[in-house]
C-alpha cells in the first residue's frame, strides 16, 4: 500500500495540486485497483503451474522413478528364447543303408531362464539406493518450487517498484518543465541570469535521461517476470510482507532450516544412496548363485532326417570372484571417497542454508526501520523543496538550490519505494531460506503436483513402453 500512497503524493504541490491528483490517479490505476487486477497469489499459482524450471524438475523426478523397477528387475527372471535352421549336405564314401548320403535341415527352438537366488545383496542395495535417488529428486523439485516462487516474488515487486520509479521520473519531467519555463520567463524579465536558465535546462536533460534508464529497467523486469510466471505484468496489485508464517527468533529460523529445507534434506539423502552404493560395489566381490532352466527342440538330429529330440533341464549355478585385475577394490575405494565427498557436500550445504538464513532475517529485521527512515526523508524533502522555493521568489536562494532540492526529493521517494520493495522480498527470502516457501505455506489456491501418483504408477511395472501418461 505505500507504493501506491508515495505515487498518490507524487509531486503534488500547490501550485499544480490538481495535475498532481490527476497524474496519481493515473498511476494508481496503471499499477492496481481494477477488478481484474493480478494478485501475487494468482501470479505465484501460474509460476507454480507453467514454469519450465519446475517441469522439468518434476519430468526428472518421475524419470528417477523408474529406478525403482530398474533395481527390482534383479528380483525377476531373465526370459531369451532362441531358434536356429540351417542345411546340411553330407556324403559318406562308401555309402551304406546305415549311413546314407543325403540333405538334412537341422533345426530347433528353446527357451532359456535365468533366476538370480543371491547376488551378494546387491539387488536388495540397488533398490534401496534407487528409493534414496527418488527421495533426493523428490527434495530437489521441493527447492526447485521455492526458488522459482522466491523468483516470481522478486519479478512481480520489481515491477512494481519499477513502474513506480518510471512515475516518479516522468513526474520529475513534468516538474523540472515546468520549472524550465518559469525560470526562462524570470530570465526574460531580468530576474535570473542566462546561467540559471542553462542549469534548469541541464536538469531537465538529466531527467529525461533518468527516465529512459527507469524505462529500460522496467522492460528488463517484466521481461523477467514473464520468463518467471509465463504471462505479461498487468495491473499487478500491492503486496504485504510476510509476517504470521515467519519464525519469532533467528535461532528458531535456524534451526527449522536445518531440519526442513530441502537442500539439505536432499543433500542427506544423497549421503544414503551413496552409502548404499559403496555396498553394491562390495557385493560383486561375494557369490553368485543363479538357477537357470531351459527347455530346446530340435530336428534332423544326429543327421538323420525327421529325427527329433526334446530336452529339459534345470541347473544351479555358483559363481565364485576370484580376482578381476584389481577392478572391484579400485570400484569400491572410489565408491567410499564418494561417500566422503557427498558426507562433505552435506556439510557445505548446512552452512550455506544457514548463511542464508542470517541474511534473510536481518534484511527483513531491518526492513521496517528502513521504510520508516526513508518516509520521514521523503517529508523532510518535501518541507524543504518547498521551503527553497518560497526562499527563492525573494531572491534568498539560487536556482541551482531548487533543482537540487528537487533532486533530493526523487531520490528520497525512489529509496522510498525501494525500501516498500526490499521488505517484501525480503520476508518471502525468510520462508525460503527456512524451507517453507510453498504454494499451501502461502495459502494459494491450485492443484498441487503430487511425485507420489507417477512413483506409485511404475514402482511395480515389469513390463510395458508406455509411461503412465501415454507417451
Amino acid at each position: 500500500m505505500l507504493v501506491r500512497q508515495v505515487l498518490c503524493a507524487a509531486f503534488v504541490h500547490r501550485r499544480r495540486a490538481a495535475r498532481g491528483v490527476a497524474f496519481a490517479t493515473l498511476v494508481a490505476a496503471s499499477i492496481g485497483g481494477s477488478a481484474s487486477a493480478e494478485t501475487i497469489g494468482g501470479a505465484l499459482a501460474k509460476a507454480y503451474l507453467n514454469n519450465p524450471d519446475v517441469n522439468q524438475q518434476r519430468a526428472a523426478v518421475r524419470a528417477s522413478d523408474e529406478n525403482i523397477p530398474k533395481a527390482n528387475a534383479g528380483y525377476l527372471p531373465t526370459i531369451n528364447g532362441e531358434a536356429d535352421t540351417g542345411i546340411q549336405d553330407f556324403n559318406y564314401a562308401p555309402s551304406s543303408p546305415f549311413f546314407p548320403s543325403g540333405v538334412t535341415h537341422p533345426r530347433g527352438y528353446g527357451l532359456t531362464a535365468t533366476e538370480n537366488i543371491w547376488n551378494g545383496n546387491r539387488t536388495i542395495n540397488s533398490v534401496r539406493q534407487a528409493e534414496s535417488g527418488v527421495f533426493a529428486a523428490r527434495e530437489q523439485l521441493r527447492n526447485t518450487e521455492q526458488n522459482t516462487l522466491l523468483n516470481g516474488v522478486t519479478a512481480y515487486m520489481d515491477v512494481l517498484r519499477d513502474s513506480a520509479i518510471l512515475s516518479l521520473n516522468r513526474a520529475n519531467v513534468d516538474v523540472l518543465k515546468e520549472q524550465l519555463r518559469q525560470t526562462q520567463d524570470r530570465f526574460n524579465v531580468g530576474e535570473v541570469t542566462k546561467t540559471d536558465v542553462a542549469q534548469a535546462q541541464a536538469s531537465l536533460a538529466g531527467a529525461q535521461a533518468q527516465a529512459l534508464s527507469a524505462q529500460s529497467t522496467l522492460q528488463a523486469s517484466m521481461a523477467r517476470y514473464r520468463q518467471t510466471i509465463g504471462d505479461e505484468p498487468k495491473n499487478l496489485s500491492p503486496v504485504k510482507p510476510l509476517d504470521k508464517t515467519l519464525p519469532k527468533s533467528l535461532s528458531e529460523a535456524i534451526a527449522i532450516s536445518q531440519v526442513e529445507h530441502p537442500a539439505i534434506v536432499g543433500a542427506l539423502h544423497g549421503v544414503d544412496s551413496a552409502a548404499l552404493n559403496v555396498k553394491v560395489v562390495e557385493g560383486a566381490l561375494l557369490p553368485t548363485l543363479n538357477l537357470q532352466g531351459q527347455l530346446a527342440k530340435r530336428y534332423d538330429v544326429s543327421d538323420i532326417p525327421g529325427n527329433q529330440a526334446l530336452t529339459a533341464s534345470l541347473v544351479a549355478q555358483l559363481n565364485v570372484p576370484l580376482y578381476d585385475g584389481g577392478l572391484t577394490y579400485a570400484s569400491t575405494r572410489q565408491a567410499k571417497e564418494q561417500l566422503t565427498q557427498q558426507e562433505l557436500q552435506a556439510d557445505q550445504q548446512r552452512d550455506t542454508v544457514r548463511a542464508a538464513v542470517v541474511s534473510a532475517w536481518w534484511l527483513f529485521d531491518v526492513s521496517p526501520a528502513v521504510i520508516k527512515s526513508s518516509k520521514a526523508q521523503v517529508d523532510a524533502a518535501g518541507v524543504a523543496l518547498e521551503g527553497v522555493r518560497e526562499e527563492a521568489k525573494v531572491g534568498q536562494r539560487t536556482t541551482l538550490d531548487v533543482l537540487n532540492a528537487q533532486q533530493a526529493l526523487l531520490n528520497a521517494r525512489v529509496q522510498f519505494v525501494s525500501a516498500e520493495h526490499d521488505q517484501v522480498v525480503a520476508s518471502y527470502a525468510l520462508l525460503s531460506a527456512i524451507g517453507r516457501l510453498s504454494t499451501a505455506t502461502l495459502g494459494i489456491t491450485v492443484a498441487q503436483y503430487d511425485p507420489k501418483v507417477h512413483f506409485d504408477q511404475v514402482k511395480d511395472k515389469w513390463i510395458g513402453l508406455r509411461t503412465p501418461d501415454g507417451k
